[in-house]
Formats: C-alpha cells, sequence, structure tokens
C-alpha cells in the first residue's frame, strides 16, 4: 500500500511539474505558483469539509509530538521555495535536466529517518541507491556539455527545499495527513497574498489556461497527500523515496510533449529507477 502511494506520488507530482514548468515559460513563476497553491488550499479545504475530520469526536492533535500546525507550517514555506526554485528552473533549462537534479531531494528526508532509528535490509538499501542514482542519470548528458549553471543552482535550491518539506510533512502526517497539507497550504496562501498587494496582479491568465491551473494545484496537493498518507504505512525512507522518483515522469512528458531528445544515459536512468523501485517494493 504504502508503495504504490508514493509511486502514485510520484506520476502526479511529475505531471503537475511539467505543466506548471511550461506555465512558467509563458508567466513569471511566482504568478504561476501562487496561483496553483491557492487552488491547492481551496481543493484541501474541500476534503476537510467533506471528511469532517476536524469535526469528529477524536480531532487530530494540531501541536506537540507529532502535530500538524507548525509541521505543516515550516513544510509549507519550505515547499515553497523548493518550488520557486524548480518553476524558476524549469523555465530557463531544459526539464529533463532540472526535475532530475531536483530529485536529490529524497536524501533530506531519508538521511532524518535513518538518524532518527529506521533501519533498512541490505536489499532495501541497495534499491535506494539504485533508484536515487536513476532519477538523477537523465542529467548526465547535458551537465557534460556545459550546461549555464544557474538552472543546475535553482534545482539544487528545490532539492533543499523540497526535501526539508517533505520531512516536516512526515512528522505532521502522525497526527493528520489531510491538515497537514492544508496547513502547508494555508501558509503558502498567506505568501500568495502578499504578493499579490505587492504587485498588483493576479497573473492575467487567459480562461483557457485555467484547467491546467487546476490541475496543477489539485495534482500538487494530491501528490503531497498520498505521500503523507503513504508514511502511515510504511518506512517513512523507503516512501520518500519512491516519492521522489517524479523526475522520471517529468522527463517523459518533455520527450512527448515537447519533443526534447532523450539521450542514451536518460534511457539508462529509467531503467535504474525502475529497478530500484522493484528491489524496494519486492523486499
Amino acid at each position: 500500500m504504502a508503495s504504490l502511494l508514493a509511486l502514485l506520488s510520484s506520476a502526479l507530482w511529475g505531471a503537475a511539474d511539467f505543466f506548471g514548468g511550461k506555465l512558467s515559460k509563458k508567466y513569471a513563476p511566482i504568478v504561476v505558483l501562487g496561483m496553483t497553491q491557492a487552488i491547492g488550499l481551496l481543493f484541501g479545504i474541500t476534503l476537510v469539509l467533506l471528511n469532517g475530520e476536524l469535526l469528529g469526536s477524536n480531532p487530530p492533535n494540531a501541536f506537540g509530538d507529532g502535530g500538524y500546525f507548525f509541521a505543516g507550517a515550516i513544510a509549507g514555506v519550505m515547499g515553497y521555495v523548493g518550488l520557486i526554485c524548480l518553476y524558476a528552473g524549469l523555465s530557463t533549462g531544459r526539464m529533463g535536466v532540472v526535475s532530475p537534479i531536483s530529485s536529490l531531494s529524497a536524501v533530506i528526508p531519508l538521511t532524518f529517518a535513518l538518524v532518527t532509528g529506521e533501519v533498512l535490509t541490505v536489499a532495501q538499501g541497495v534499491g535506494v541507491v539504485i533508484a536515487l542514482a536513476g532519477a538523477f542519470c537523465a542529467s548526465g548528458p547535458e551537465l557534460s556539455q556545459g550546461l549555464s549553471p544557474k538552472p543546475i543552482f535553482l534545482a539544487l535550491g528545490a532539492a533543499a527545499g523540497f526535501g526539508t518539506a517533505m520531512t516536516f510533512m512526515s512528522i505532521g502526517s502522525e497526527s493528520s495527513a489531510l491538515m497537514t497539507m492544508v496547513m502547508m497550504r494555508a501558509t503558502t496562501f498567506l505568501v500568495t497574498i502578499t504578493l499579490v498587494i505587492r504587485y498588483r496582479t493576479l497573473g492575467n491568465f487567459s480562461k483557457s489556461e485555467m484547467p491546467v491551473l487546476i490541475f496543477v494545484g489539485v495534482a500538487d496537493f494530491l501528490a503531497n497527500l498520498l505521500l503523507g498518507v503513504a508514511t502511515n504505512f510504511g518506512l517513512v525512507s523507503l516512501v520518500m523515496v519512491l516519492g521522489s522518483i517524479y523526475p522520471i515522469v517529468t522527463a517523459l512528458m518533455a520527450f512527448k510533449f515537447l519533443h526534447e531528445r532523450l539521450h542514451r544515459i536518460q534511457y539508462v536512468g529509467i531503467v535504474l529507477a525502475v529497478a530500484g523501485v522493484a528491489l524496494i517494493s519486492a523486499s
């Protein structure tokens, strides 16, 4: 169950990143991010109302150990920083390069989980290494051919932001995955409101682009939610790795729809990622 949820999270994240990156080539990344985060918040609030989690006889713990309030707020801020870096990177560099580098984010929650007591079998450990190597390999050719350093630094910033956010997502999900994700979006919404007031614009998106914005906002929220739920069904270290192979989806969509050519090592990376996932799941 945990592996399936984490892989579905990766698929949604990869698709959201692809379409968010496309919009960021036309509009300022911060504007695209603000709009999709606001949409995600509305979607999350709708789920809370339908779920009735806060109104039950045993509401989730907001504060204290495993509470969702501060964990969600910190995850929201760091995830926002990561997304700004990612969308800016996707708009300035090749999607098949920037997105794989950002997958290094899994190293942070993986390290945190292992330091706090989780233990992997040898097979699981090997699977983790292979999966992470596979997700990263797609960036090899462009790095060797002298890619501009700006998108690389932005991708590394995205990795740091996402990795920290994922760590606090897992902490908050101990109490409630849904409320942690809503708290994340509530925090980023405050940032969005500040930016709207500062720049006095909602982005001036056309009506034809609204379905894409809605998809990105909903898919990103669901990806976070599924990953948070998955941490309650399996080892956090493995869940975070499986949830971080989304760059493969982004790279394949860029190949299919933008006709970005995949190099041989990128195909090798896909094979490695699949092999790593299979090894983790089997063990």
